[in-house]
């Protein structure tokens, strides 16, 4: 039923022009607040003549007020030994946790957050899990760790059953275990761990132990088309990707698949063309660099965050109904590779790779020390499984490498076990590193 779709009806479908009206009241109460508070802020708008009172619009903030840049809060944190780097609006003993990020791209980052029945992230996703069709009385099984925060408060608002499963990396066969005997409606998963259950795909009936789930979240890491394809249509399982809103929250699919949405009662988000003399509004539906605001974050908001992924942005009402921009990811600013002068997205290596029976699984990182290099290095993870020849597989993978991108790489092949051993994350492979 249309009318059991929306956990907050209200919010989730409200007028464009209304939405608007409330991001420009969330905005100007923001910045006075930031400037009042935040060392950070105060300092950064001084140095650029910008005060409170000059905004009064969504324009003038955004006519005046700077982008923020991750280097930017690391800078100050360095210079000034603030943990927070100048961003804390508030006193510490206000705060009720600390939580971080992947530190996928460097240093892990800390958010700091005040809440009473919930954290901030997981009382906005519980809009998402209602969509992908979680109600009272479903079990969900949890992992027993935290990752931005512990997500049980979420599943229990929706009136879910926890059931708490070790569910990390090397277990996904206890964990197929435990589908099978308490038959819970949805699991989170992580991109190491749907490697590890195409291995156990040759061994156990997977439709089957996924059958009770109404659907299955997935982040850290996007699905390529293959992967996509296994999970959906031999698995059986209904996959919700969801994404990073710049560290301000997260974006999930609905039931549409047509792009993540942005819950803009939370976030202010912008999509811009930044060059080298200033930046421009990226036309609609062009890519751009998604820039974000905080709405609902008075511990320490970032605000005119510069993300650096590279998007595509909608405000056209979804499919499903809501009225909330949507945005699709193309990748990272920073992942972009030029082999002397010739442009290598990890789009073109993807496919490359998982077009070898061998390496299928996607599991491949390039090395490099700079955005510009010489040569193209390339560390890909075989399964030994189906590996007869390593060599062979070598000169294959090679060729195709080069037919997608017009450049030949250096390869070191690994066993997939022993390249995600390697993850200095708790929840993304990284596909970019220097070492």
């Amino acid at each position: 039923m249309v009318g059991d779709r929306y956990f907050e009806p209200q919010v989730e479908t409200m007028p464009r022009e209304q939405l608007g009206a409330l991001q420009e009241e969330r905005v100007l109460e923001l910045v006075e607040y930031a400037y009042a508070h935040s060392p950070f802020y105060r300092e950064l708008w001084d140095a650029h003549g910008v005060h409170p009172r000059d905004i009064r619009t969504l324009d003038d903030f955004r006519a005046r007020i700077p982008f923020i840049t991750k280097d930017m809060i690391r800078a100050h944190r360095a210079r000034t030994g603030d943990p927070f780097g100048g961003l804390l609006c508030v006193r510490p003993d206000e705060l009720t946790s600390v939580s971080s990020s992947s530190g996928t791209t460097g240093d892990p980052e800390f958010f700091a957050e005040i809440w009473e029945d919930a954290p901030p992230l997981v009382t906005a996703q519980v809009r998402d899990l209602w969509e992908l069709g979680l109600r009272p009385g479903d079990r969900v099984l949890s992992p027993p760790g935290t990752f931005r925060n512990l997500m049980d408060p979420g599943f229990q608002a929706l009136g879910a059953v926890v059931i708490e499963v070790d569910t990390w990396i090397g277990r996904m066969h206890e964990v197929v275990e435990a589908l099978r005997k308490y038959r819970p409606a949805y699991l989170q998963m992580i991109y190491p761990q749907m490697v590890e259950l195409e291995h156990l795909a040759e061994k156990t009936d997977l439709k089957e132990a996924f059958s009770s789930l109404k659907g299955a979240s997935c982040a850290g890491q996007p699905l390529s088309r293959k992967m996509r394809e296994r999970i959906v249509n031999d698995w059986g399982i209904e996959v919700y990707e969801y994404t990073s809103a710049a560290d301000t929250g997260t974006a999930w699919e609905c039931r549409e698949h047509d792009g993540f949405h942005l819950w803009e009662d939370t976030v202010f988000a912008e999509c811009v063309d930044v060059k080298d003399d200033g930046w421009t509004d990226a036309v609609e539906g062009d890519l751009g660099e998604l820039v974000a605001t905080d709405l609902d974050n008075r511990a320490a908001p970032l605000i005119r965050y510069r993300s650096e992924d590279l998007v595509r942005l909608s405000r056209d009402r979804c499919g499903c109904g809501r009225t909330h921009a949507r945005m699709w990811v193309a990748g990272r600013r920073g992942d972009e590779t030029l082999v002397r002068g010739r442009s290598v997205v990890l789009r073109d290596i993807w496919q490359a790779v998982e077009d070898q029976p061998e390496t299928g699984a996607g599991v491949f990182q390039i090395v490099r020390q700079r955005r510009e290099v010489e040569e193209l290095r390339l560390r890909v993870g075989y399964d030994p499984e189906r590996t007869a020849d390593v060599d062979a597989l070598a000169g294959r993978l090679s060729e195709a490498v080069r037919e997608r991108t017009g450049v030949k790489p250096v390869l070191d092949l690994r066993t997939e076990e022993e390249l995600l051993r390697t993850m200095p994350s708790v929840a993304k492979f990284p596909r970019v590193v220097k070492s």
